[in-house]
């Protein structure tokens, strides 16, 4: 009964995620300015092509993070799909027919794209999972540093004095840590997994949203309808949910996106180091780590740290080249 109830949980976390991105989007095809951006959006070839491959990696992540019950224990879709795809006893080159020792090689069950791992499983399927620890770790982690800097930033930009000095002293303290030390500083003390790695990097992470957030709404309430507002009557409450975060919101967008990749790569570093995603947690970082002893091994294995790494080459990029494209969208005068 615990199992189910930790597999709903799991999968329920996955469809609220989906569900708050949907309404984010919805609220933002209310305003004219995010219509006019999509329409040059979808005129952005290179933004258009990166936008296809994060659906990509989003689909691979949302396989791999759905679980089932099965007679075997708990398998995630993507598991379930790549059940066809036997684990070998050892390491085996990509495309090989025997397992890769100079001693006593064995005969493979079946030939795998990229290659197995020193425990036999296949590096494209491990390569494929561990899309879900990078994608869970900037899911969560936005969760918890947009709405913080977006609303301390706000605060800060429109009541401005004693709250703007206060928002400035805090962020300026957080920015004077340097982030990988504090980042480890807060892993050791809440230990590994990816929901403490996600409020590591939350913690950090909200001082530039506050920043870029601050200076935004400084200028817009100089506006004249923030006037009109306040002459009307309506409250600080109304006039900062309703009139200035719908001005600030493509900010939020592009800085989410861009946000990521940065997320990603801290993920895989933290792994990398140790102190990232638990032992037997599918993870690039790991991959990349567990790669350093095979590189000085003969003969040599290559393909598990090379998989691992295009894998991350390809999302940061992508990320980029997609933030790129909405920032030219939302501002074509910049981008020109």
């Amino acid at each position: 009964m615990k199992m189910l109830d930790q597999i709903w949980v799991q999968n329920l976390c996955v469809v609220a995620g989906y569900s708050l991105l949907g309404t984010v989007l919805w609220y933002g095809t209310r305003s004219d300015r995010w219509r006019a951006a999509w329409k040059r959006l979808k005129a952005d070839v290179p933004g258009m092509g990166a936008l296809f491959v994060i659906f990509a990696y989003l689909l691979v992540g949302t396989l791999e993070s759905l679980t089932i019950s099965a007679e075997s224990g708990n398998l995630t879709l993507l598991q379930k799909l790549a059940s066809g795809v036997p684990q070998e006893k050892s390491y085996s080159a990509p495309l090989a027919k025997t397992t890769l020792s100079v001693a006593e090689p064995k005969p493979l069950k079946a030939v795998h794209l990229l290659g197995t791992d020193a425990l036999g499983r296949d590096t494209l399927v491990q390569t494929l999972r561990a899309t879900r620890s990078a994608l869970w770790i900037g899911g969560l982690t936005s969760l918890i540093y947009i709405p913080l800097g977006v609303l301390l930033g706000m605060m800060a930009g429109y009541f401005r004095g004693w709250v703007d000095d206060v928002v400035q002293f805090i962020y300026s303290t957080v920015a004077a840590v340097p982030e990988i030390l504090m980042l480890v500083a807060i892993l050791m003390v809440l230990g590994k997994g990816l929901g403490t790695m996600a409020i590591a990097l939350g913690i950090t992470g909200w001082v530039g949203m506050a920043r870029l957030i601050r200076g935004e709404t400084l200028r817009q309430v100089e506006r004249p309808y923030v006037a009109a507002a306040k002459a009307m009557g309506q409250s600080h409450w109304k006039i900062l949910s309703s009139h200035l975060l719908p001005n600030v919101m493509h900010l939020v967008l592009i800085k989410f996106v861009l946000g990521f990749s940065g997320l990603v790569l801290a993920e895989a570093i933290l792994s990398y180091l140790g102190v990232g995603v638990p032992v037997g947690t599918p993870s690039w970082g790991a991959m990349i780590d567990a790669s350093r002893s095979e590189l000085s091994r003969e003969p040599l294995v290559w393909w598990n740290l090379t998989a691992s790494s295009v894998a991350l080459f390809i999302l940061v990029l992508a990320l980029n080249f997609f933030g790129d494209a909405l920032r030219r969208a939302f501002d074509p005068k910049r981008g020109e």
